[in-house]
């Protein structure tokens, strides 16, 4: 099962912190550009100077994921399961 989803979502919800987070170590980041309403308009992978976030936007991006897995947990383990 299959189930497309934008990136407006993906980034909402925390999952481009927390793989950016990652790439990070390699020199490397998933960029989003937005246009003047911020709407996402290109995404692409780039290799970056920069390792890591400031501790505001850990913070925050640890929240955003904490929530995501509470309200998805039971649905979560449901997939795994099939």
């Amino acid at each position: 099962m299959v189930t497309e989803k934008d990136w407006k979502e993906f980034r909402e919800c925390g999952l481009l912190w927390w793989i950016n987070t990652t790439l990070h170590m390699f020199g490397w980041a998933i960029v989003y550009e937005f246009d003047e309403d911020k709407h996402i308009t290109k995404v692409y992978p780039a290799r970056v100077k920069f390792r890591g976030f400031g501790n505001k936007q850990i913070e925050e991006g640890y929240q955003k994921v904490s929530k995501y897995v509470m309200e998805n947990a039971e649905e979560l383990y449901k997939e795994s399961m099939d």
